[in-house]
């Protein structure tokens, strides 16, 4: 098939786009929460919070492809070696209940765990998280691996469908391709088009997202074939269903080069919100875990002694490893004490009946960057 580099967008439209992020938070209550240890046997995680479907996954004791949600097998402890089709995305990646796209790279994963202070002087994940996203070869990967979903647009709720119909298509490819893909190089390197278009382009030239019998994945009519069909009648009784006139294979090749896809129909700004909707709604999951025993505390002016809640977790201990938290009026309530180790703030009223405050906690749970936030109120009585 020829090239042809059209500038279609491959991920939702924008207005769709807002209402993913807006949703997504809402709806991933009803995602895994932690990963399964099968009595035993291997724990299950996931490419993505919605999943990368047809990644070949190995560890040094598992081995297959993930499933539609994006699913792998392994035990606590082992590294991924991930691939699409024959092409190497990544080693040495630590097995874990969640796997994103920024833990591919090293240079990436290791700055995950430093994380930044926000704007209440507590600290967050989020700020480092999207500090990352503009990692050139994380986002020429990403553009990449959304330039492989089956359907043309990653419409809402879905994960990225990569099908074997593809794998195969790029399989066969690679070999030819000028060089081999480099995610690594610049993003004007990574989608050359015209005269010398780059390996990612070369590879999804010769890939056809439809059925093998379908019209678009034949090549199309030379414009030598074009110029010798015959020019169709102008009265429409002599038209012959049989005959493929100028007209018709004029089109027919129109809606075949339309069907090629390039690395120009995702952009970059495609790519991060892409990944912003992946690791918020992976947050949410994990924050979801975590609750306060109320939400709203009240209590007399009067009452001067301290006070205790504990952060607690849905099915067992809190499990920390660090924790904060401050308070927004400290003039009417102010924080004694925290622990990570016990999960719990102390604290204590200090202003007149009337008075409220906003205790702000930002806590580490155990086997994870991501930092949780939960918030008590505390209204003061007369």
């Amino acid at each position: 098939m020829a090239a042809v580099h059209l500038a279609r967008s491959l991920f939702t439209p924008p207005r769709a786009l807002l209402a993913a992020l807006i949703v997504a938070p809402l709806l991933s209550g009803c995602l895994s929460s932690d990963s399964n240890n099968n009595g035993g046997g291997p724990s299950t995680g996931t490419i993505n919070a919605l999943g990368v479907s047809g990644l070949s996954y190995q560890t040094s004791s598992q081995s297959g492809k993930t499933d539609i949600k994006g699913h792998f097998q392994y035990y606590p402890g082992e590294t991924l070696r991930l691939k699409v089709g024959d092409l190497l995305l990544a080693e040495d990646v630590p097995a874990q209940e969640w796997v994103t796209l920024l833990e591919f790279l090293l240079e990436v994963r290791s700055q995950l765990t430093t994380p930044a202070v926000d704007a209440e002087g507590l600290s967050t994940h989020r700020i480092t998280e999207q500090q990352l996203l503009t990692n050139v070869t994380l986002t020429n990967l990403t553009r990449f691996l959304l330039s492989l979903n089956w359907s043309e647009n990653l419409r809402e709720g879905n994960g990225i469908d990569i099908r074997d119909r593809v794998l195969q298509q790029m399989n066969a490819a690679l070999p030819n391709l000028t060089s081999p893909i480099d995610f690594r190089v610049s993003e004007a390197e990574f989608n050359a088009t015209g005269a010398a278009p780059s390996p990612a382009n070369q590879l999804l030239t010769s890939i056809c997202f439809y059925p093998p019998d379908n019209e678009l994945c034949q090549a199309p009519p030379t414009e030598d074939e074009i110029d010798q069909a015959p020019d169709r009648p102008e009265d429409e009784d002599l038209w012959d269903p049989n005959i493929e006139y100028k007209e018709d294979l004029r089109n027919k090749r129109q809606r075949i080069l339309d069907s090629v896809r390039s690395m120009e129909d995702v952009d970059s700004e495609d790519a991060r919100l892409y990944l912003t909707r992946e690791l918020d709604s992976i947050s949410t999951t994990i924050g979801n875990r975590f609750y306060l025993e109320n939400h709203v505390a009240k209590h007399p002016a009067s009452d001067t002694g301290i006070k205790r809640f504990e952060i607690r977790r849905i099915g067992g201990s809190a499990e920390l490893t660090d924790l904060e938290a401050i308070t927004t009026r400290p003039q009417d309530v102010s924080v004694h004490s925290f622990s990570w180790q016990t999960a719990d703030v102390e604290y204590f009223i200090g202003g007149p009946a009337g008075g409220e405050s906003e205790i702000v906690t930002s806590f580490l749970p155990d086997s994870t960057y991501r930092w949780v936030r939960k918030t008590l109120r505390v209204v003061i009585t007369p």
